[in-house]
């Protein structure tokens, strides 16, 4: 089954820019899902089990960082080429 997210990381501390481009990096490293970047999200791609084990390694470094972060994740259960509007009906 193929998913796509859409994901904001909110490092709560001043210097909020490495931890961001670090995250995005973690991601790009895993062949068989694609990466989009905007000025506010992360879009991700891919089949289910690839994406979310994907994204629970690159939390799980960012947490072991120290510091506190937010993530805001929105998961749909559609196989959508991220940076794309997709209309549902």
């Amino acid at each position: 089954m193929k998913v796509a997210v859409d994901i904001s990381l909110y490092p709560l501390q001043e210097d909020f820019e490495p931890p961001i481009i670090d995250f995005i990096h973690h991601l790009r490293q895993v062949a068989g899902i694609e990466v989009h970047t905007n000025e506010l999200t992360t879009q991700i791609s891919g089949e289910y089990t690839l994406v979310m084990n994907t994204l629970r390694d690159a939390m799980g470094h960012t947490f072991q960082q120290g510091g506190t972060y937010s993530f805001v994740i929105k998961v749909l259960n559609v196989g959508i080429e991220p940076g794309k509007v997709v209309a549902l009906s």
